[in-house]
């Protein structure tokens, strides 16, 4: 009793801890389109190139508001120190007295001063309507940097997808072919025991099955990773147990003609589009610089009401109120060849910026041949896997037919059922190239 009372007490901490696990969460169904979803909404980067976007936009409104008036209010306190009166005498027409003490600057220590100012500027030499033009372009760039930024990592996404898809898929493969190799053995074994198979016949079969389960075993490590990798993109918990909905099979047919792919590149890419907004803005800043050198023309004017009011002789501590209105002409004749040298700069960007997309341009056709070619030969290598996977049964189940009988020895069959295994991983990759060649095209194209 008190050996049971002992294993009890041992396994109460036990079955409690095994009570009070929590259960697994349940698989989540996911198809692609749906992955595709959940990682735009979970991605980092896309919020922070969002962000920069807002700043883009805001940076617009900013070189928009130059062309309005700019008005300005102020206000402030002085006190001064005492200082003499300054008076003098002048003569009256009153015989009674005829000189009177004049105060021309009085000591009035106190001294407030409210003042709203208005400033419009007439001509800027072209200079402010090229600034909200590069603002704009700035401002496209970043819209079209979010886009490329959302291609790549639907592009991501599908890879990361598809490769889940693919381990798993393998993983079934080798599973599959593990159990084939079992019942081959136990039936190799049976007829050793019997005398008429060879020991060398049960190993070989052996061989092959643990050879089999070890390539199971980094089918399945290479699963999980490809489903951290998912759930990463996902942002999604670690214990999640992510289930694809979607089976590995060619998708419809692609069109691969080249120069129509070319052309749509051309027109739809983002990151084209994006360089293309940021050479606009390059030579937008060249009309900013230029227009540096023209005559920059204002109107002003201002409000004043002070106590006391500066602007009215003799003051005095009294609210009294002045205005002004006036026009301004301000020109650069000559400032050590700083102006010229901003202007050969930005030209310079510009012309480099230029060049860049030149560039670019050549990349994208290379890009786009290259996703073609890798779409038509995954095809065909699909046409061929799936050929070479009907051959493979084909064999194997003449070679399961002659085993039985007894004309082919067990290494025939054991041959017929390693190819059909490697054929099976072949079409199996084959598709999941397949899949991740329709996804590069989409991306080189700009879908």
């Amino acid at each position: 009793m008190k050996r049971v009372a002992l294993v009890l007490c041992a396994l109460t901490p036990a079955l409690a801890a095994a009570q009070a696990a929590p259960e697994p969460p349940a698989p989540l169904p996911l198809g692609v389109e749906d992955a595709v979803s959940r990682a735009i909404a979970a991605s980092p980067r896309l919020a922070r190139l969002g962000h920069l976007e807002t700043a883009a936009e805001a940076q617009r409104r900013g070189a928009a508001a130059d062309r309005w008036p700019q008005v300005d209010v102020g206000g402030g306190y002085t006190r001064r120190s005492e200082v003499p009166e300054l008076a003098i005498f002048a003569p009256t027409n009153n015989p009674a007295q005829p000189v009177e003490r004049v105060v021309v600057f009085p000591n009035i220590q106190d001294n407030y001063r409210l003042r709203a100012g208005l400033a419009l500027p007439l001509y800027a030499g072209g200079r402010i309507s090229s600034q909200i033009d590069a603002a704009e372009k700035g401002r496209e760039a970043a819209q079209q940097d979010l886009r490329a930024a959302r291609a790549d990592l639907v592009l991501e996404t599908k890879t990361a997808y598809w490769n889940l898809v693919t381990a798993r898929a393998a993983e079934r493969v080798l599973r599959d072919a593990i159990k084939a190799f079992e019942a081959h053995l136990v039936d190799t074994r049976n007829r050793e025991r019997f005398g008429m198979a060879a020991r060398n016949e049960v190993l070989a079969v052996e061989v092959e099955r643990d050879s089999t389960e070890l390539d199971r075993l980094r089918a399945s490590a290479g699963a999980e990773a490809a489903e951290a990798n998912l759930r990463r993109l996902l942002d999604l918990p670690p214990a999640t147990r992510i289930e694809p909905t979607e089976a590995l099979e060619a998708p419809a047919a692609l069109a691969s003609d080249l120069e129509p792919l070319v052309s749509e590149a051309v027109a739809g890419r983002a990151d084209r589009a994006a360089l293309l907004a940021r050479v606009s803005a390059a030579e937008a800043l060249v009309g900013v610089e230029r227009g540096g050198r023209l005559p920059q023309v204002a109107l002003t004017a201002g409000y004043t009401y002070a106590n006391p009011n500066r602007d009215i002789v003799p003051p005095t501590a009294t609210w009294t109120d002045t205005w002004d209105v006036g026009a301004s002409v301000a020109w650069s004749v000559f400032d050590g060849g700083k102006r010229s040298a901003s202007e050969a700069r930005a030209r310079a960007q510009a012309d480099a910026a230029r060049q860049q997309l030149r560039e670019l341009d050549r990349a994208v056709r290379l890009e786009v041949t290259q996703r073609v070619l890798e779409l038509r030969t995954a095809a065909q290598r699909v046409s061929v896997a799936e050929r070479g996977l009907e051959a493979a049964r084909e064999n194997r189940k003449v070679a399961q037919d002659r085993y039985r009988e007894g004309v082919i020895p067990s290494s025939e069959l054991l041959d017929a059922e390693t190819a059909l295994e490697r054929a099976e991983l072949d079409r199996t990759e084959a598709l999941a190239t397949l899949r991740l060649a329709a996804a590069g095209l989409d991306r080189a194209v700009g879908r």
